[in-house]
């Protein structure tokens, strides 16, 4: 899948992108090339793909954007999440076929016990060496970050007594153009059982650039040919992503795929909301049974979670570095 995304059209449909030699009258620099390796799990696999593109068309300013949607085919899918993937992205095959400005690579569900043992563990460390030399710049979000340097490092993640769910504060500390003009702090929402401790990346040459007290390292950046950016949290994340997980994690206690009942999401809820769900996990405790999910209560979010605002300033300078970096390319006329 090819999407043009303009601010002022809007994103346009596959069928809608124009041809070659209609972008060919663009003013050249004005258009940047981003890939999506889409690896979420089969329920937040449309949602992730409409928060990018929104988040791309909100930032894009002045340039045009062709998008392009991919998936590492051995992520394990349903029939119904392999038909979309097949029928609507492209061919991991296709990203040797264009020159990419930069690269956005999502984490995907974990099914074995160590990174380097997951189906698709070839097929990414694959794709991190090719993006070292063929992007300009790369993000690595979540369990893709870990993986990332796992394989460029052996920096080894490190299993977290609980998961850190929830929306953290996180600042800047270290001038860089990534988080300049960004809220302060950047509320950043956090969903992963495990985590890079500081020590290990700046022994290994990394540069922290956010960190939460309660959460740790946020982002952090090592320069290749590319500029890697490392994401431990999910600034993609819409209002009601974490709310989503955590009905998820509710719904398989009851169904007993998981033995523990999920934490509540650090600073998300509203304390009302806090409160009935608190009353509702001790009645799940004596009445363990998917029913009980029709008795869930009305949800409502703390007024002050900022969604959207600290990716909308991290994407924004994301792709200002790319354009810059595109026009510098360009030889002068």
């Amino acid at each position: 899948m090819t999407i043009l995304i303009d601010r002022d059209q809007g994103i346009s449909s596959p069928a809608l992108v124009p041809a070659d030699g209609d972008l060919a009258r663009d003013r050249v620099g004005t258009e940047l090339t981003v890939g999506l390796i889409n690896n979420m799990p089969d329920p937040a696999l449309k949602a992730t793909e409409r928060q990018f593109m929104k988040l791309l068309q909100a930032a894009a300013g002045p340039r045009r954007i062709r998008f392009h949607c991919f998936s590492l085919p051995s992520v394990k899918r349903s029939p119904e999440a392999k038909w979309h993937v097949e029928s609507e992205y492209s061919e991991l095959s296709e990203l040797g076929r264009h020159k990419f400005d930069g690269l956005i690579v999502t984490g995907a569900e974990p099914v074995a016990p160590e990174l380097d043992q997951e189906p698709y563990w070839r097929d990414l460390t694959e794709l991190i060496d090719w993006a070292k030399v063929n992007t300009r710049s790369a993000i690595w979000s979540c369990l893709a970050a870990h993986a990332a340097v796992l394989h460029l490092d052996r920096i080894e993640r490190r299993r977290l007594s609980a998961k850190c769910h929830g929306i953290f504060d996180c600042e800047a500390v270290t001038n860089d153009s990534l988080t300049r003009a960004a809220p302060a702090p950047l509320k950043i929402s956090h969903s992963r059982l495990n985590e890079i401790a500081e020590g290990d990346l700046a022994q290994a040459g990394y540069q922290v650039l956010t960190r939460s007290a309660k959460a740790g390292v946020d982002i952090f950046v090592r320069q290749y040919a590319s500029r890697f950016v490392f994401f431990q949290g999910h600034p993609e994340y819409d209002a009601l992503s974490l709310q989503r997980e955590y009905l998820r994690d509710i719904g398989r206690y009851l169904a007993r795929e998981r033995e523990t009942y999920p934490h509540l999401p650090v600073s998300y809820f509203d304390a009302a909301t806090e409160e009935k769900l608190n009353r509702f996990e001790k009645k799940a405790a004596h009445q363990r049974h998917p029913a009980l999910s029709n008795e869930l209560p009305a949800l409502s979010l703390r007024t002050d979670i900022a969604a959207g605002s600290a990716a909308a300033a991290l994407f924004r300078n994301w792709l200002q570095y790319l354009g810059a970096e595109a026009d510098t390319s360009v030889p002068a006329r």
